[in-house]
């Protein structure tokens, strides 16, 4: 029957469902980042009657329960697959994210942030398990940066279109239409994805190659702790750009909410770009021959290097070069994205844990999410201007280039028990679960 079951499937169109994958993750960033046009909207303000403090909750709120959920998400998927996962979830944050335009009290709105985080938690894990299984390391990376799109392009479009549509209608309006537009994805999902939810036998299976990489062996890789490293410090920029840039934008540089979310747009629009040509043209070298290690950590210390460039625009008292350093800092951080995204969650991964690892992962990407956006409203507060916000961001952009140096090395990478890896070499798949960055290593 499981024979019969595989041939009746039809071929998929992997990079089809790669732009699925990033459509799918430009929705859940429009649904997060919703709530930035919100925070700078001085109505929304003033009927919550929020304080810098309490903006920064809010902000933040979504990014804890996103966090909490991400090792279970990863759990999920490896062991009962993309599809039928993906597919509820996705509902629950859309019909989530409607309803925060109709809640109105502030524990209601929190409360449906949460809720937002809770089922968004399995883009990230699900994206990198079908990644795992379709695409090879000369394609990681050009697959990477088209998906990172859909992550950049999520504000770049969700906060203009969010401050036009409460321009011309109010908040409300924003976060139901908004929330409830990103529905019309399931249906071509649905379409072309072929049901890969386990059979018994396939359980099994799934279960001892997820067994011979347990999560001790994760928490004991240096590899695992550098990428927790760089991913919380290039989210931390990144999420502080989505919560706090049009807040920014409006407050300290005199924009209107409209033209504070077209240089959101271009800003991320900047990196989104850089990100894509940064993972395809690290694919091409590695596939002339260079070190795959060597390549990702030479463009992600670059990157982390050129995002500093954010401190210039938080000095220059010329509101012109305000905005050019705000749109080339974020942009440069774009060498960082499909690398650092390659790298700690597929190439130095062994293949069988890439969703439990990357759902560890993610809960430092969260964790920076919720950091940034609390942090920095409580640095407004004490310094009464956006420099303290971006004199931390200088310093955790620092910290992220000396752990990609200093942890990222094949030698250290997660370790896959050999008694379990030889129980998964009995399987039809065995071949396939373990790679280069898993057994053998030279130091990088």
């Amino acid at each position: 029957m499981e024979i019969a079951r595989r041939k009746e499937m039809r071929p998929e169109n992997r990079w089809g469902i790669l732009v699925l994958l990033a459509l799918g993750l430009m929705i859940s960033f429009v649904d997060r980042t919703s709530m930035s046009a919100a925070l700078a909207d001085h109505q929304f303000v003033q009927e919550f009657t929020l304080t810098h403090v309490e903006r920064g909750w809010l902000g933040s709120a979504m990014f804890w329960s996103y966090g909490l959920l991400q090792m279970p998400m990863g759990w999920l998927v490896d062991r009962y697959g993309v599809k039928w996962p993906y597919s509820i979830c996705f509902l629950l944050w859309c019909l989530a994210a409607a309803a925060t335009g109709i809640v109105t009290t502030l524990s209601a709105l929190i409360l449906v942030r949460l809720l937002i985080g809770v089922a968004e938690a399995v883009v990230v894990p699900a994206t990198y398990r079908y990644l795992a299984n379709n695409f090879d390391e000369t394609r990681k990376g050009t697959a990477l940066g088209i998906y990172s799109i859909g992550g950049k392009m999520g504000p770049a479009l969700g906060a203009p279109i969010a401050a036009w549509l409460i321009a011309v209608s109010s908040w409300k309006a924003m976060f139901v239409v908004t929330g409830l537009a990103g529905l019309i994805w399931l249906m071509p999902w649905q379409l072309m994805l072929n049901n890969d939810f386990p059979s018994k036998a396939e359980l099994a299976v799934a279960k001892r190659r997820a067994a011979s990489v347990p999560l001790r062996n994760l928490l004991s890789s240096p590899v695992v702790w550098g990428g927790l490293v760089t991913n919380f410090c290039y989210s931390y920029f990144a999420f502080y750009c989505m919560t706090w840039m049009p807040a920014y934008l409006v407050e300290q540089r005199g924009l209107s909410l409209s033209q504070s979310g077209l240089y959101t747009f271009f800003s991320f629009a900047g990196i989104a770009i850089v990100a894509a040509f940064a993972g395809w043209a690290a694919d091409r070298l590695i596939a002339r021959g260079h070190d795959a290690v060597v390549v990702r950590k030479t463009f992600i210390v670059a990157g982390f290097i050129g995002g500093t460039t954010v401190l210039l625009g938080a000095y220059t008292r010329s509101p012109q070069m305000a905005l050019f350093w705000n749109v080339v800092s974020l942009s440069l951080l774009g060498l960082v994205t499909a690398n650092n995204l390659a790298l700690v969650k597929l190439t130095l991964i062994p293949k069988q844990a890439v969703g439990l690892n990357t759902g560890l992962q993610q809960v430092a990407t969260s964790l920076a999410g919720g950091v940034s956006a609390s942090l920095s409203g409580w640095l407004l507060h004490v310094g009464h201007s956006y420099t303290l916000p971006m004199l931390a961001i200088f310093v955790f952009l620092l910290l992220g280039a000396t752990s990609t140096v200093v942890l990222l090395r094949r030698k250290w990478a997660p370790k896959v028990n050999s008694s379990a890896y030889d129980e998964q070499q009995t399987t039809n798949a065995a071949a396939q679960t373990l790679p280069d960055a898993g057994r053998y290593h030279t130091d990088s």
